[in-house]
């Protein structure tokens, strides 16, 4: 199968075979040059955001995809310096793109699902402009460039002109996103109905291996040496007391100087001190505080290898065990955590460090050294000489031969971010020195330098431990010095004449960027170049461009040897030097695809996706190695099939500490064969390298367990996408060792995520460029998606201690949004291929069907009334207060002194009043006034602009006094309706307003009807009042608008009106002597008909209190609730909130307010009720007696404003936990309460008496079951007549108002209400004693989102959304040619808002299976409300659209 002809090999007599390392960079650029055209539309950014300051730095994107390629790049007058004549291109291409996608959001019922695919633009168009338009957006996009459209490309249907940047970034987003995706994978998987999430079937096409399994290898045998030393003690007492004066090791200053150099003789004089005085001189309670076997901290910084090694020597004396770990610098340490809980877990109570570290470490108030997060309490012991005591002459240590007792502990950080200790044993450290001294060749007094961390891994195997067996010189070469001169190590390997060089392929290329100092040095005395990290896929390059610049030194080809290890079974293999008797090496280009699936294909053909592995050479003598699968049972790999590599040897580790499950699993594991045998008696160890064994047994490494993603079924290496990354002109926008690749799961799969450090000079653009060339590069040469790409400021990331990005902290801290991105990519739309298919509406089941249907199943057609008006004894009342003018009339004769009104200030005293006789006087007065000034005929429309207030009132009966139709209206935005007014009654100030410059600037003056003034009116006597001829004429109109941004006026008749109130009056028990109080806006719907028409109809009495007061004092309503004693009250969401949000706190406000007269508390709501708010609102105010069971919620809309509203009797609202995903197939299933995806939803109140419902299919126009999800349908007297539209569309919506049944009952006459809803009997008896029906509403019709076939209620998206992240203050969702736009207010600093475009987009995904197309990120307060405190999301698409927002950041998610 891998015959040896398929594999490049290195001659090394050959001048040329450097070639092949820039294989990779060639690769990447090819592939891009395949992407040229594709353009992505860019995020936009607000300037405070930005760091730069000028639009003139903003430079067009370079269209070439040539990176060499300069001048490309900077062509900057042309766009900037005239941005019109650029913009004069691109018109008539937007024109043709964005006509097709024209949508209306006028007032039809379907306004929020635009019909209508977009039209695509020919090609040809696309291409030349495309780069025109990216040009445009980028200089649009920042705020405040003068846009030089004309403004009449196209508008909606609503006035919103489409020719804004927002849209031609949507439309060009729809564009990228028209591109066929891969062919889509078969699906199964059966949730538990038909939401099928798509699983991967294998493709039958993959590559799979072919050849014969493979068998163990046997390294060759460990040699015989006469005087090898029985422990590595042992060697240690040998040469510190026969050549005391060799030298061992050698420290330099950051300058490069040598401060020490450290001999056997001292090593072993102060070891011994060391181990006495931790023996003897340390003590607690007269107890010695270690006893042999406990575990000691070793916290020695990365410059001070002397005292590191002193002390590492001195506890294998003293027969403890050393744990070298970290310094710790600050409290909030990556990972620092984690290596506390490995230090509780390991039982160690005493650190060991250096005078200098511990001075440097933080301190608490006491001058002890601070205890860091997650740590156990240490003791810390400065191991300086002086501290030390001399032994006692009778003190001998022990020097054992080497055994299985651990010797010491190394840390490892798992992908995870745990922190595991790994024992190895006195036997495996000398078994490991010894393998090490044979496969490298080491012999006695040789010079060694080491540039690695000594503290752990090669660096302390070679430097620190095989060095002392074999009385070597470690030169030691502190990182600190590496940073400051790259070549350091390269000048120390020339003045020492070293023999061998331990580095990593870091430090090898950092050497050729320094390569000005190269001259004068010499690599001849080098016979070996170990290269630590050699098994990652780019130590590849870094060897082959190092060899081709310091050949010319005298550096031989043969000396660089990589080698592959693990934490767990320590050196793996190392390629030998041929006087060693190491074959040629080897090198492998393997194919990407094949890779994926774990397979291994010599690539010859494809050159684009490759893999160009070289190998780690031969495995250490003494140990048996082979390759078995990653998952599951350890099977042995075949021949051409990539496993994980297992090593049986005397030189591993023996286990985690303290962790019996998972060291079985790693350090135990026992290979079978495909029959299942084992094929040794001997445990292997895992060593989470991914690899195979190629031609002459040479080692292959093409990954590591721990950076393994596995997405739709394939294997990537996060290193290999970091070497693709690394291939994209690197150099010029992000930091090259600080880009980090790792995997999230979302949606049942993994994500691969990509974040790296933007250079601070890189603009917007270059960096957004980088980052879809990026994109590019991946999938061409991975064949995989990325799913999102983030860029953090420079210096931003997490380090691990020597360099290098902390993973599992910055994947913590992704997922948390605590990363802070400056620039993000997310590609959802291209990664996330598991989405269920998309749902197929069945051809409708007719309506008699449905009804058969559901008597056949047992079930009642989902009908409900409440209270049978005719029967009730206040009948003849009824007849008499048919007319509230009347009523008024007869109120102000019989009880001329009983107050109606009472209307609170903030400070929560009586502002004003009103009795009957007073209201029927400012009444009259208001009539006159009409009648004289106004010169007003019967009929006309007068608007009414005044503040929450008793003139409100009294100006509403005044106009019904006078025959008119009053039009109330909230000051001060009249100029919407006031044109069909004949006249305007106001106060003074608001007049004044009305005429100002301001207003004309909006509105033209002229065109204002008559306005008249209130505040001083002539006493006269009115003639006459006006009586209706018919209880069927208009009474008043309400305006209101409503959430979907439609302005509408509801004709309410006199009827309707006496209807509304005599049924609220029978629902909630009111007469004179009650008193309820009202914090609402009066001016339309249920809170106007409470504050205007309930109180002269019952003749109780209200305490009004207007919600803009609460915004000087919170506690103003509760506080009048509370002196009142008020029985019955009614809010908004809005008030609810703000004494949520702000009363919370104030305790002293709090101690004097009793609520535990509250029998009811109603939020008067046309929504789906908020259950959470309710519930917050109930659960703060408990404790101030408020009863669980007062607060409920009402239900009204347009056709009927009140349709449920709790009450006084009856039982309490009851609430169901319905499944989400049956419900956007508009099926209600009841789940229990935590179930997966279930949501909870409150009845709305009962049903008011006199009013008859039915739930109607939305299409078909039928009636439907119990429990079944339609539209409902409201019959009753207090039905509002028809709708009153400034635009004259009446007709439109008439039958909004005449409904009918298309089958079963076809006599009655229904209006729609435009809500979603279903009944359910319950268990519960009503007053009347029958079962109780209950109306649940789940939101509003033109609300819904139809995506992927499905029905989405934006509010169950929203909710989804402020969990994600504590700064979301609020949300809100719309759509926009079929793309999800989700918009949310940060409430945080603007540095927060990109963390939040990823788990936006991930909690959409994980919640509702759907892909967010924008992100939106504005400041608090931009999404706008209605004084219900319901979201105007049309009004808020409407303004994106426009480019109103003034958003701080836009992201749109390819």
């Amino acid at each position: 199968m891998l015959s040896k002809n398929n594999w490049a090999k290195r001659d090394s007599s050959q001048k040329g075979h450097h070639v092949q390392f820039n294989v990779h960079t060639e690769a990447v650029q090819a592939a891009l040059a395949k992407y040229k055209e594709r353009k992505m539309p860019m995020p936009s950014k607000r300037r405070s955001v930005l760091v730069h300051s000028s639009v003139e730095t903003y430079t067009p994107p370079d269209t070439s995809s040539a990176s060499e390629d300069e001048g490309s790049l900077r062509r900057q007058g042309r766009i900037t310096s005239t941005p019109f004549q650029s913009h004069s291109n691109v018109e008539p291409w937007l024109n043709r793109v964005i006509q097709g996608s024209s949508t209306s959001s006028s007032a039809s019922s379907t306004s929020s699902h635009p019909g209508g695919k977009p039209a695509a633009a020919s090609n040809t168009a696309t291409v030349t402009a495309a780069a025109t338009v990216l040009a445009d957006l980028m200089v649009a996009s920042v705020r405040g460039v003068p846009r030089g459209y004309n403004s009449s490309i196209l508008e909606t249907a609503d006035g919103v002109p489409v020719n804004s940047r927002v849209s031609s970034k949507i439309q060009q987003l729809l564009n990228t996103l028209k591109r066929p995706k891969r062919p889509p994978l078969k699906e199964f998987f059966v949730d538990d109905f038909e939401e099928l999430l798509e699983v991967q079937q294998p493709d039958p096409n993959q590559p799979k291996p072919e050849g014969n399994q493979m068998n163990v290898l046997k390294g060759e045998p460990l040699g015989m040496v006469t005087n090898w030393p029985p422990s590595l003690l042992a060697a240690l007492q040998r040469w510190g007391t026969t050549q005391p004066k060799a030298p061992c090791l050698t420290a330099l200053d950051t300058t490069g100087k040598a401060i020490y150099t450290l001999t056997y003789g001292k090593l072993w004089s102060r070891s011994l001190k060391l181990a006495y005085t931790l023996l003897n001189k340390l003590t607690t309670k007269n107890e010695p505080l270690l006893k042999p076997g406990d575990r000691v901290a070793l916290v020695f910084p990365n410059s001070d290898p002397v005292m590191f090694m002193v002390a590492f020597y001195g506890c294998l004396l003293a027969e403890l065990i050393p744990v070298p770990i970290e310094v710790p610098l600050t409290r909030k340490d990556a990972g620092s955590q984690q290596i506390g809980f490995l230090l509780g877990s390991c039982g160690v109570t005493l650190a060991l460090t250096t005078d200098a570290c511990q001075k440097g470490l933080p301190k608490a108030q006491t001058g002890e050294v601070v205890t860091f997060k997650g740590w156990p309490r240490l003791m810390w012991f400065v191991i300086d000489g002086k501290h030390l005591a001399k032994p006692a002459k009778d003190w001998h240590p022990q020097v054992r031969d080497a055994s299985a007792e651990i010797a010491y502990i190394e840390y490892k950080t798992s992908k995870e971010g745990s922190t595991v200790g790994i024992t190895v044993s006195h036997a495996s450290m000398l078994a490991h020195c010894h393998a090490l001294t044979q496969a490298c060749g080491y012999s006695e007094a040789e010079t060694l330098t080491n540039v690695l961390d000594f503290k752990r891994d090669a660096g302390l195997w070679h430097g620190v431990l095989t060095s002392v067996m074999n009385r070597m010189h470690v030169i030691s070469i502190p990182y600190a010095l590496m940073k400051v001169n790259p070549l350091s190590w390269i000048q120390k390997v020339c003045s020492y004449k070293a023999r061998v060089a331990v580095v990593k392929s870091r430090d090898m290329h950092w050497s050729l960027l320094a390569q000005r100092d190269q001259r004068d040095v010499s690599l001849s005395s080098l016979r070996m170049l170990l290269v630590a990290d050699g098994a990652n896929p780019w130590s590849i390059s870094s060897c082959d461009a190092f060899l081709n610049v310091f050949q010319s030194r005298g550096l031989r080809p043969e000396v660089i040897c990589p080698c592959a290890s693990s934490s767990e079974a320590l050196t793996v293999a190392i390629r030998r030097p041929p006087e060693l008797g190491g074959p040629p090496p080897g090198k492998a280009v393997l194919s990407m695809n094949c890779l994926s699936f774990g397979v291994i294909r010599v690539d010859t053909e494809e050159k684009l996706s490759v893999l160009t592995v070289q190998d780690v050479g031969q495995i250490m003598p003494g140990a048996n190695v082979c390759v078995v699968k990653v998952d599951g049972t350890p099977y042995l790999c075949k021949a051409d099939e990539v496993g994980e590599i297992c090593v049986n040897s005397g030189a591993t580790g023996m286990a985690y500490f303290g962790l019996l499950g998972i060291t079985k699993n790693v350090f135990e594991a026992i290979p079978v064969t495909a029959a299942g045998v084992p094929v040794s008696d001997q445990p292997f160890t895992r060593t989470g390298l991914l690899g195979f064994v190629g031609p002459d047994y040479l080692v292959f490494v093409v990954g590591k367990l721990d950076g393994l993603m596995t997405v739709s079924g394939r294997r990537h290496n996060a290193d290999d996408v970091v070497a693709t990354a690394l291939a994209v002109e690197p150099m010029k926008f992000v930091y090259r060792g600080r880009i980090a690749v790792f995997s999230v799961t979302v949606l049942h799969d993994d994500r691969i995520v990509l974040v790296a450090e933007q250079r601070p000079d890189a603009s917007e653009e270059d960096s957004f460029q980088w980052m879809s060339r990026v994109l590019q590069a991946v999938d061409s040469i991975h064949q995989v998606g990325v799913y999102c790409l983030a860029l953090v400021p420079a210096n931003t990331l997490p380090k691990a201690p020597l360099g290098g990005i902390h993973i599992s902290e910055t994947k913590q801290r992704f997922l948390e949004g605590a990363l802070h991105p400056c620039n993000v990519l997310m590609c959802p739309h291209t990664c996330v291929t598991n989405l269920p298919k998309p749902r197929q509406k069945q051809p409708d089941v007719g309506p008699a069907s449905m009804i058969v249907g559901n008597l056949v199943a047992g079930k009642r057609i989902a009908q409900a009334s409440g209270r049978d008006v005719t029967q009730l004894e206040d009948n003849d009342q009824a007849r008499k207060f048919l007319y509230l003018a009347d009523v008024l009339q007869w109120r102000a004769q019989t009880t001329p002194d009983h107050p109606l009104f009472l209307l609170l200030n903030s400070k929560g005293t009586v502002a004003s009043s009103a009795s009957c006789i007073q209201l029927h006087k400012r009444a009259e007065r208001v009539a006159v006034a009409l009648l004289e000034k106004g010169r007003l005929n019967v009929g006309d429309h007068v608007a009414l602009v005044y503040p929450p207030g008793v003139d409100l009132i009294a100006t509403f009966y005044g106009c019904l006094y006078a025959g008119c139709i009053p039009i109330t209206v909230r000051p001060p935005h009249p100029q919407n309706l006031v044109s069909k007014s004949a006249c305007i009654l106001t106060t003074q100030a608001i007049m004044k307003l009305l005429k100002s410059k301001e207003a004309a600037a909006a509105v033209d003056i002229k065109t204002w009807p008559t306005i008249l003034d209130t505040d001083d009116m002539p006493k006269k006597k009115l003639a006459g009042i006006f009586r209706p001829t018919s209880p069927d004429m208009l009474a008043y109109l309400d305006f209101s608008v409503s959430t979907t941004g439609i302005l509408a006026g509801v004709k309410m008749s006199h009827a309707a009106t006496s209807a509304l109130c005599r049924s609220i009056k029978l629902q909630c028990e009111l007469y004179p002597s009650r008193q309820i109080a009202i914090c609402l806006d009066p001016y339309c719907g249920l809170g106007f008909a409470l504050w205007c028409l309930c109180s002269v109809y019952s003749g109780h009495q209200s305490i009004l209190v207007p919600p803009l007061e609460l915004e000087s004092n919170v506690s103003v309503w509760l506080s009048a609730v509370s002196q009142y004693k008020v029985r019955v009250t009614f809010c908004s969401y809005s008030v609810m909130e703000m004494c949520t949000k702000g009363l919370g706190t104030q305790t002293d406000i709090l101690r004097v307010i009793n609520l535990s007269c509250v029998r009811t508390c109603m939020v008067v709501a046309e929504e789906r009720p908020r259950i959470t708010l309710t519930q917050s609102f109930s659960k703060l105010f408990k404790d101030l007696g408020l009863s669980a069971r007062a607060v409920s919620t009402t239900f009204g809309c347009r056709v009927n404003v009140a349709i449920c509203l709790q009450g006084t009797a009856g039982p309490d609202p009851t609430t169901v936990y319905v499944d989400m995903r049956a419900l956007r197939h508009d099926r209600v299933r009841l789940v229990e309460r935590g179930s997966p995806h279930s949501l909870p939803l409150m009845e709305s109140g009962k049903i008011l008496p006199g009013v008859k419902v039915i739930i109607a299919h939305t299409e078909t126009k039928g009636p439907l079951g119990d429990s079944h999800l339609g539209e409902i349908w409201v019959s009753s007297p207090h039905n509002a007549t028809g709708y009153y539209t400034v635009y004259g569309e009446e007709a439109l919506h008439a039958d909004h108002f005449t409904a009918r049944l298309s089958f079963g009952d076809t006599q009655t006459i229904w209006a729609r209400t435009g809500y979603l809803g279903f009944l359910r009997r319950t268990e519960l008896t009503d007053a009347s004693g029958e079962r109780h029906d209950a109306l649940y509403v789940v939101g509003s019709l033109d609300e819904t989102l139809e995506l992927r076939g499905m029905r989405y209620h934006p509010i169950d998206i929203e909710t989804s959304v402020i969990r994600a992240h504590k700064s979301i203050a609020e949300c809100a969702v719309f759509t926009w040619t079929n793309l999800l736009v989700v918009v949310v207010e940060l409430e945080g600093s603007e540095q927060e808002a990109l963390d939040l475009v990823a788990l936006v987009t991930n909690v959409v995904l994980e919640e509702h299976y759907l892909i967010v197309g924008v992100v939106v990120i504005v400041d608090p307060g931009v999404i706008p409300i209605n004084s219900r405190g319901e979201k105007q999301r049309m009004h808020l698409r409407d303004g994106f659209l426009a480019d109103q927002l003034d958003p701080i950041y836009v992201a749109y998610n390819m």
